[in-house]
Parts: C-alpha cells; sequence; structure tokens
C-alpha cells in the first residue's frame, strides 16, 4: 500500500507501444503505456479493455467509425470488438490501461510489437 506517482513512472520508460504494468488488482493489471503513430487491427475474444489518456489525443478505430479520445477522458473497447488505435502526426500519447492479466497485447494477431511478457515499474 504505496503511494504511485504516475507521471514519474511515465518518465522511466521512452519506447512506444510496450506498456509497463504498474499494478494489480482483482485480476487485473493497471498499466502505462507511451504510444505513438500506428498499431495494428486486433481485439480480444473474452476481455475489456479500458484506455485513460493521461496525455495527448489517441484515436481509437472501430470497423465503422473512430473516435477521439482527449486527455482526461476513457474509452471502453468491449470483449471481441476489433480496434486499431493509433495517434495523429507523430504526437506521442500517454496512457493507463486496465485489463485482465490474461489478456494479449494484440490478441490473436501475430506482430512485430506485440508484446508478450510485460515489466513492471
Amino acid at each position: 500500500m504505496n503511494v504511485i506517482n504516475v507521471k514519474e513512472k511515465f518518465g522511466l520508460f521512452n519506447d512506444h507501444w510496450s506498456p509497463r504494468i504498474l499494478g494489480e488488482l482483482n485480476g487485473q493489471l493497471v498499466k502505462l503505456a507511451k504510444l505513438k503513430d500506428d498499431f495494428v487491427w486486433h481485439s480480444h475474444e473474452n476481455e475489456d479493455e479500458f484506455f485513460m489518456v493521461m496525455k495527448g489525443s489517441l484515436v481509437m478505430e472501430f470497423r465503422d467509425r473512430k473516435e477521439i479520445v482527449n486527455e482526461g477522458e476513457i474509452i471502453i473497447v468491449p470483449k471481441g470488438v476489433e480496434h486499431n488505435p493509433h495517434t495523429l502526426n507523430g504526437e506521442e500519447v500517454w496512457v493507463m490501461l486496465f485489463e485482465p492479466a490474461a489478456t494479449k497485447h494484440t490478441g490473436e494477431v501475430a506482430f512485430e510489437r506485440a508484446v508478450e511478457n510485460q515489466e513492471w515499474i
């Protein structure tokens, strides 16, 4: 039961699309990630994902629409929904994620930037 300074934790890493685990509660992992440019279309068959934008603006693309998630806003992607998170104009975006511990980074999609063993910070 220690206070965690989220801003300090973001300062511990610089790579993009490589979530870091901040904590765990009730089988959910709390993660931080820095995002930049494009990622990959994917879905999570059994898990919902919670994204909170801490800095910048995230584009969450769905097959039928796009949502812009600005700093201080959240979006929850329901299980089974194909999505493609990305950023605009080379902007770096900081997000906090909540997802079940069993969630694979890119679901069942093989992708060179998928991270299987995410680090704790």
